[in-house]
């Protein structure tokens, strides 16, 4: 069997993958896949790809070419020295050195290709990429539509019938389509966007930013200098990946520049709430495309059933709030968002190969992981809002942190708690611990960030620092998937030990605690408990056929709730209460 390959062709970057065992897979030498789009000359004026090509950018632009894909299809001509290309050849370049890596990590000649190209893409353009991979020396057997192999690469773990909306914000360019699949079959029903918004912007306003304070705190003006707006730029995209788990970044720089022969340095703190800021007007426009491509494909947003972020600048966590807001949906990004159209070329390859069980590998976690903080909650401030870290459905290992503010001036301590579930109301997940944290007295509004760091099997490290002094608290929690497993073995306990009986006149000092409150440290909502509560105490007062029916509802309420259908459970508790009503 001849072996094909997956290849995203990007703006930015590139990734080129195949099946192995089974599974699709992006091939990394010694990296993380992702090959930067970039062609230049060296020195010696031999051509270099990638990250090498990419590196010399700020300080070559004579002889180096980004961002080839937005010209494709068009005669325009990239000089690199005294020698000038078409788009589909400086292509080629990038082709050639994907190509070059699957024949080294796969020892196999490698000639034929499933390349994808945005949904918008023209016949020219799409008849261009083409050319560029037959100049690379590959087979172009199929072109496809990046969202077709997004969705191709969550459709082989879902595979059912579904509308799809795809977010695919990049480094240079955004697009978003909607996708239909039915039977198996991929239609992309509307796809618009910007061909000029991406990463590379957010990363431009950073840079602004610093060059502000440069001038203006630093007196030094570095506008001029190609390596300090290089350094400046590398800083950017540094502090912007940061701010995607933390809620600040600090950027530092030695040697920005002199000043009466002194060397001066940068450091510069940029928060999420800033960068947000800075941002947000190009967020506002990508949300009017998702309003165009839901018109266009005559949807509402309640006929979308799953959300799929692809791109690396979907990692931006105001982009999901943004989405989840209006389709209260939570957007999919557990495949690799850089990865996934790749992911899902290769599904396709795969296909085209007669493979039709291609499958994507994924560490996720099932839970959502948070604590609890006063806020809103139904236009009520609420002392026990959820606060979610770590979302369902999230790639392992996982690392996101947040901060937090105290209320009061002085404050001596706060409590931390942690919580397992979905519910925006604290007290109705599941309580994982909670510890106390001593603070040093500050005014109200003192920042304290909370980490959580979940690893591929289930151990949750907790991390509460005081930013303005340090000073910190760490906590393990030990299984944190396992948990309904560890309840179910804790209630088999209860049951067997209370038909079993206990000696009389013993009485352990651990056991002293109420019924309702071991129900609610065992997961079940406080209103659940206090019912289960009150209807184990009239028991001996019920006639038989009520005791029947009220022990049945108990058992059947406890199973909904290790179950975590709540809806079930609050029906039940309807039905107990009745029989309650009427026994009183």
């Amino acid at each position: 069997m001849e072996p094909v390959v997956g290849i995203d062709l990007g703006t930015t970057n590139s990734e080129i993958a195949f099946i192995i065992d089974g599974n699709a897979k992006v091939l990394k030498d010694k990296d993380n896949g992702i090959v930067p789009s970039c062609v230049g000359l060296d020195n010696q004026g031999n051509i270099i790809t990638g990250v090498e090509a990419r590196n010399q950018a700020a300080i070559a632009p004579n002889r180096t070419v980004l961002s080839v894909k937005r010209s494709m299809g068009s005669e325009t001509k990239f000089q690199m020295n005294d020698s000038s290309y078409l788009p589909q050849e400086i292509s080629a370049f990038i082709l050639k050195a994907l190509k070059q890596r699957a024949e080294k990590l796969l020892d196999k000649k490698i000639s034929k290709a499933v390349i994808t190209v945005p949904a918008y893409f023209t016949d020219a353009q799409r008849q261009a990429t083409r050319d560029a991979g037959a100049i690379a020396g590959l087979d172009v057997i199929r072109i496809i539509n990046e969202p077709t192999a997004a969705a191709l690469a969550y459709e082989s773990t879902n595979p059912k019938n579904q509308r799809i909306l795809v977010y695919d914000l990049g480094g240079g360019t955004f697009d978003v389509s909607i996708v239909k699949i039915e039977q198996g079959i991929v239609e992309v029903l509307s796809s618009t966007g910007d061909n000029h918004l991406g990463g590379d912007d957010f990363d431009q306003k950073i840079v602004d930013l610093l060059v502000e304070h440069i001038e203006k705190e630093l007196k030094l003006t570095v506008a001029g200098d190609p390596v300090v707006m290089a350094r400046l730029k590398h800083a950017a995209e540094k502090a912007k990946i940061t701010l995607s788990s933390e809620p600040y970044a600090g950027i530092e720089e030695d040697h920005i520049g002199k000043k009466a022969f002194k060397d001066i340095h940068l450091s510069f703190e940029l928060s999420r709430t800033d960068f947000d800021m800075m941002i947000e007007d190009a967020l506002i426009r990508t949300m009017e495309s998702v309003n165009k491509a839901l018109k266009d494909a005559s949807s509402l947003p309640s006929a979308i059933d799953t959300i799929i972020l692809v791109g690396g600048s979907t990692r931006i966590p105001k982009i999901s709030d943004m989405l989840e807001e209006k389709f209260n949906i939570i957007p999919h990004s557990e495949i690799d968002p850089d990865l996934c159209v790749a992911i899902g070329a290769a599904i396709q390859a795969g296909r085209e190969m007669g493979l039709d069980s291609s499958s994507v590998l994924l560490d996720i976690t099932p839970y959502t992981f948070g604590t609890s903080a006063v806020d809103e909650l139904d236009g009520i401030t609420h002392m026990h809002k959820f606060v979610p870290l770590i979302r369902r459905n999230t790639k392992l290992p996982a690392n996101k942190s947040e901060a937090f503010y105290t209320m009061v001036d002085d404050q001596e301590k706060v409590e931390i708690k942690i919580f397992q579930g979905e519910n925006p109301d604290a007290l109705d997940n599941i309580l994982l611990g909670k510890y106390i944290f001593n603070l040093t007295r500050a005014p109200a509004g003192s920042v304290i960030i909370l980490n959580f760091d979940l690893d591929l099997n289930g151990i949750l490290k907790i991390q509460a620092v005081e930013k303005k002094t340090g000073k910190k608290i760490n906590a393990v929690i030990e299984n944190a998937f396992s948990r309904f497993t560890d309840l179910e073995l804790s209630a088999s306990k209860e049951r067997i030990e209370s038909e079993w009986g206990s000696p009389e006149g013993v009485a352990e000092e651990s056991e002293v605690s109420s019924e309702t409150e071991t129900e609610i440290d065992q997961g079940m909502p406080a209103d659940l408990a206090e019912t289960i509560k009150q209807a184990e105490s009239q028991l001996d007062a019920a006639p038989s056929e009520d005791r029947d029916e009220i022990i049945n509802l108990i058992e059947d309420i406890r199973d909904a709730v290790k179950e975590k259908d709540l809806d079930k459970a609050g029906k039940l508790r309807e039905e107990l209460e009745d029989i309650l009503f009427y026994l009183e």
